[in-house]
């Protein structure tokens, strides 16, 4: 037996119910506390009339996730002052909420008149778009950097290394005994298939199971399948109206669909293309799932930046961007002095409904989201915008819990009892910045080379904000943020207050404020940060100029993180997989030998001072693999010892590729299936259901995929 079947052997081939653990654990804390929900606001069209808009008194006291008590009264006294100081324990920390609604309002009008321009929101002499004006903003589906590169002509063969070829320059700073060093953990998808960055947290994605049924959306269609049986059975379709872009999240019987509002407005911009600003969500049962029903359609006037699913219950953060005032332009006969001046005045003229997003039940009208008390202010480093934080149970959307911040996050990472939220410099601040890099990205979130951060608990669909802090360097994606034992650990890029190196910083609660801890910089000088998996005492990091360095990062000591291994291969890998403490999958590109174009590599990281690079498959010049920018496009079969990536080839036209990979005494067995062209190469996953079977969804098709067919 090889030591790769002995790591199988070893690690159990079942999950642990995740949602059910979690969910218990809530519910005994909240047991625990004695104290009861607090008040939510419900919004249905026959109670939007007359009512006062906002989330009033929604943040009474109650138990924190760790089963403080977080310094509240009982509901009974937050009922009768809905918005003393006392009964609002939503922010705990730094971050103070307004007093009212006139307060809030000084402070945008404040901040918005240092923002303002001659022309608006932008000025086409800055160098960069205003974050509300963009087409659109860095998606929650394509969260870790992709790198396409020049296409060619060749046939379309993929290569297999040796087994120890190609295992590239090693070096190593320290010696772990096998008690006490840090390894890798098995990635496991989510209940419902989806290949996820946080175990026990589910992401939405275009298709999602419970393993009877599995449902998937395509265009502005829901599509329900049965299973179970020999073959996959088509029970229905539901047209989902007012939505685009729509991805699902499945509990229960309960499908909930998120999406851009297709009834939004649009915004324009004078140099970028309109884009739609509204966020819709449609609940769906599947009671029966033969007649599916929309039960729910609530939309905000909000972007999405992220939706995540724990158990029953969703989060959203939004961002509503800069409201439209009319602003003036200067033209002939209005010089750039006095539209600025006409512009200020219209600022100072806006009212509070201008600035906060609103809510909009099944077609009734919509309704202030955030009531003024549960918005805080931080300070002005951060730039202008409201981010709400929603959540509300999957049965019932039209019931929400919401909280604001008067500035902009543009990264969201959840943990299973923590979302943290970072207003981050724009991406390398400058350095080695060509004269089009200002252009990639909006207006930063934050001036200077700091990144901000804020932790906030979660319980149930409440969040209540705990701490802040602040990083040196920027935070690229969520992919670069992980939390294991309270400790929140980061990957920072080179910003003007770093060297041009990466960094691993770790951060820990102190009272209010997230303290940074320790620190390893160094890492990668003049390199770009691809890719990042964490564990629990380790990080393992890709960065890339012209070789790949895969760097192990000992991160069991927090307070003093160091440099255990690094390995130089060609290419770069833009998505790692560990496939338990021995092994781990990393995919991206590198060269052919007649160009460049997708590869996977096995990593032996069973030793991380030893660690080597085991195998490595080629594919074709001008392909990419999917996984790189979609991690969703990855699979591993645990029990089948056989991972699925979809590789996409731009040679002539858009073709795509289920690549089947065997893994077996360290070596890489490739099968290629071609599946899709075109825009559906982003529809193909590949299924888990708990009997081991797979199924294949592709643009028209949702069949079984036999993982051990050679022909």
């Amino acid at each position: 037996m090889t030591d790769l079947e002995e790591l199988w052997d070893d690690l159990p081939v079942g999950k642990a119910p995740t949602h059910d653990i979690l969910r218990a654990g809530r519910k005994a804390a909240g047991a625990a506390s004695g104290s009861g929900r607090r008040r939510r606001f419900l919004v249905r069209p026959l109670l939007t009339a007359g009512v006062v808009t906002g989330v009033v008194g929604a943040f009474i006291a109650g138990a924190l996730v760790n089963g403080g008590s977080g310094g509240g009264g009982s509901d009974d006294s937050a009922d009768s002052a809905p918005f003393a100081e006392s009964t609002n324990v939503a922010f705990q920390a730094d971050l103070e909420p307004a007093e009212s609604c006139d307060e809030l309002l000084e402070a945008y009008v404040d901040r918005g008149l240092g923002r303002v321009t001659a022309w608006g929101w932008e000025d086409p002499y800055r160098g960069y778009y205003g974050r509300d004006l963009l087409v659109s903003a860095k998606s929650m589906t394509t969260e870790l950097h992709g790198n396409l590169n020049g296409l060619a002509d060749d046939g379309y063969v993929p290569q297999a290394s040796a087994p120890w070829a190609d295992t590239g320059a090693l070096s190593y700073n320290a010696r772990s005994t096998d008690d006490d060093a840090p390894h890798t953990v098995r990635q496991q998808d989510s209940d419902t298939g989806t290949n996820v960055q946080e175990i026990g947290v589910d992401e939405p994605d275009v298709v999602k199971t419970d393993g009877s049924l599995l449902a998937r959306v395509r265009d502005d269609e829901l599509v329900v399948y049965d299973v179970t049986g020999p073959h996959t059975e088509r029970l229905s379709s539901l047209r989902l109206d007012g939505i685009e872009g729509t991805e699902i999240m499945l509990t229960g019987d309960t499908v909930v669909a998120v999406g851009t509002d297709d009834e939004a407005p649009r915004t324009s911009s004078t140099y970028g293309e309109s884009a739609r600003v509204g966020t819709r969500v449609l609940t769906v049962s599947l009671t029966d799932p033969r007649r599916p029903e929309v039960v729910d359609d609530v939309a905000y006037d909000a972007r999405l930046l992220s939706a995540r699913q724990h158990g029953a219950d969703v989060r959203l953060v939004l961002s509503s961007g800069l409201p439209d005032l009319g602003f003036a332009h200067p033209h002939r006969g209005l010089n750039r002095r006095e539209a600025l001046d006409r512009n200020r005045q219209r600022i100072k003229r806006s009212t509070i409904e201008d600035w906060l997003p609103t809510i909009a039940a099944d077609g009734g009208d919509p309704d202030q989201l955030l009531d003024c008390t549960d918005v805080a202010v931080p300070d002005d480093e951060l730039t202008l915008d409201t981010v709400s934080i929603v959540g509300f149970d999957a049965g019932d959307a039209t019931s929400v819990d919401a909280i604001g911040l008067a500035g902009a996050t543009d990264i969201a990472y959840e943990s299973t009892d923590h979302l943290y939220l970072a207003a981050t410099p724009a991406w390398g601040d400058g350095i080695g910045c060509w004269e089009e890099c200002p252009y990639t990205r909006s207006v930063p979130s934050v001036r200077g080379g700091s990144t901000y951060l804020f932790d906030f608990a979660l319980d149930g669909t409440r969040a209540t904000h705990v701490a802040s802090g602040e990083v040196e360097g920027a935070i690229d994606d969520r992919w670069a943020m992980d939390e294991a034992d309270d400790v929140l650990r980061v990957a920072v890029t080179p910003t003007s207050e770093t060297g041009d190196f990466n960094s691993v910083v770790t951060l820990e609660q102190d009272g209010q404020d997230l303290v940074e801890v320790g620190r390893l910089d160094g890492l990668g000088r003049h390199e770009d940060l691809t890719s990042v998996r964490w564990s629990d005492g380790l990080a393992v990091l890709v960065t890339y100029r012209q070789v790949d360095p895969l760097l192990a990062v000992d991160l069991t000591d927090v307070k003093r993180p160091r440099l255990i291994a690094k390995l130089k291969i060609p290419g770069f890998s833009s998505y790692l997989h560990p496939l338990g403490p021995k092994r781990l999958v990393g995919i991206g590109q590198g060269p052919t030998g007649h160009g460049w174009g997708a590869q996977a590599g096995l990593f032996n990281v069973a030793h991380l001072e030893r660690v080597h690079r085991m195998d490595v498959l080629h594919y074709a010049n001008g392909t990419d693999p999917l996984a790189g920018t979609d991690p969703r496009s990855f699979t591993f079969i645990n029990s089948a010892r056989t991972f699925l990536t979809v590789i996409q080839d731009y040679r002539r036209t858009r073709v795509g590729y289920l690549s089947v990979v065997h893994i077996e005494d360290g070596r890489l067995h490739n099968r290629m299936v071609q599946v899709e062209y075109g825009d559906d190469v982003d529809q193909v996953r590949a299924v888990p259901l708990p009997d081991g079977r797979v199924v294949l969804v592709t643009g028209e098709d949702v069949e079984f995929f036999d993982l051990h067919d050679r022909s």
